[in-house]
């Protein structure tokens, strides 16, 4: 059976090989030496990822041709490797079958500046943005605080790339974080945006397996809590809905970029006015993808049978189902109780069971093993290794 190379080892990549093992697909894991997804008794093939970009690209072709996973679909799991294969994809399309669209319409999705700028042609609200490419311009800007600090792209690994947004609660605040990220990425990166009121019940998603725009199989999501609480880098607890306007206007959007493969596509409902304002459109595999299977949509293995030219079936995910991540969600809970801004009763209630979970599995108990370890390495600051990978 054709198998899939999935790049990435966290919860991310641990979903798409659990997803596609339990179908019977061969499944092999470019990721760091330890890592959640390499330790899956589903994982059929495991390589160390390169961390320098400059030899990504030669590893995939070498993993093609050494260890036969030519024509074999090639799973992305997170933003910088999406943004590679899609910016390497004729070269990469004569090795691997992809569920990445090719730079020329990924890169619509991969950078906000041009994504807020389709959306904004088709009616579509976002949330204010400013782009100031010098200090200067910062300077003259008029703002109402609390702002954030954002990336509109990630094109390398850093701390402001990794947070995802800084929060911003005054000018001189504002200066300063500027500069800090400015000697990270480059100035014409740097958005700097509102920061919509609003809790979980305003923050939605939409996510879908599409094919040139179309959806072809998708849930409606609210991502209840996250991490951090105000503007999280990860939801930590999502949770199914119906939702007629999230429905309509990503699949108006979707429409005009094209894409095809799994795509999320992130909004806040603006209290103030109840529109919803588009956040991101992240053209790859989602964190919480992995409640789609409770929902009735196996995303990997839908995708999986996209790329090789096989029937996919068509629907939508039911409400009502949920996902948690506790190794965040409990930490960041903790802190809102403790705040007084989340009750203890209504938490501990959202945890009843049959809560969908991206790491612990009957079938395949190594991965929570290796979460608990990884969590206690942090905490110690331990060192860790890993052997038994190929070169």
């Amino acid at each position: 059976m054709t198998g899939a190379l999935v790049i990435g080892g966290d919860y991310r990549g641990l979903g798409i090989v659990r997803s596609l093992g339990r179908h019977g697909i061969p499944v092999w894991v470019a990721a760091e030496r330890f890592s959640l997804a390499r330790a899956s008794r589903y994982a059929t093939g495991r390589t160390v990822w390169p961390a320098a970009l400059e030899e990504q690209l030669t590893c995939l072709i070498d993993l093609a041709d050494r260890h036969g996973l030519r024509g074999w679909v090639l799973f992305p799991s997170g933003e910088e490797t999406a943004s590679l294969v899609a910016q390497h994809a004729d070269k990469l399309a004569e090795c691997y079958k992809l569920t990445t669209s090719p730079w020329e319409l990924h890169r619509f999705a991969a950078d906000k500046r041009l994504t807020y700028g389709r959306a904004e042609a088709l009616g579509i609200g976002c949330a204010a943005t400013h782009y100031p490419s010098t200090l200067e311009e910062l300077e003259e800007l008029k703002l109402s605080y609390p702002v954030i600090l954002k990336p509109a792209r990630k094109p390398i690994a850093s701390a402001f790339t990794d947070a995802k947004a800084w929060r911003v609660d005054n000018r001189q605040q504002l200066l300063d974080l500027y500069r800090a990220a400015s000697a990270q990425i480059d100035p014409d990166l740097i958005m700097v945006q509102e920061l919509l009121p609003g809790g979980g019940e305003a923050r939605l998603s939409f996510a879908a397996l599409v094919s040139d725009g179309r959806p072809l199989a998708s849930v409606a999501a609210r991502r209840t809590r996250q991490f951090p609480a105000d503007f999280g880098r990860a939801s930590t607890f999502v949770e199914t809905i119906e939702d007629l306007d999230v429905v309509a206007a990503a699949e108006m959007l979707l429409r005009d970029l094209r894409l095809s493969g799994p795509v999320e596509v992130e909004f806040q409902r603006d209290p103030r006015d109840g529109q919803l304002k588009l956040l991101d459109v992240n053209p790859r595999i989602w964190g919480w993808h992995s409640l789609g299977h409770a929902a009735g949509v196996d995303f990997p293995y839908l995708a999986w049978l996209l790329a090789m030219g096989k029937p996919v079936p068509e629907g939508r995910g039911k409400p009502g189902c949920r996902w948690v991540r506790l190794s965040t969600d409990v930490p960041t809970s903790v802190a809102e109780i403790a705040a007084g801004r989340l009750a203890l009763r209504p938490y501990l209630r959202s945890l009843k069971p049959h809560v969908e979970g991206p790491i612990a599995a009957w079938d395949d108990p190594l991965p929570i093993a290796a979460e608990l370890w990884l969590i206690a390495s942090r905490l110690g600051g331990l060192a860790l290794g890993g052997k038994g990978e190929v070169a």
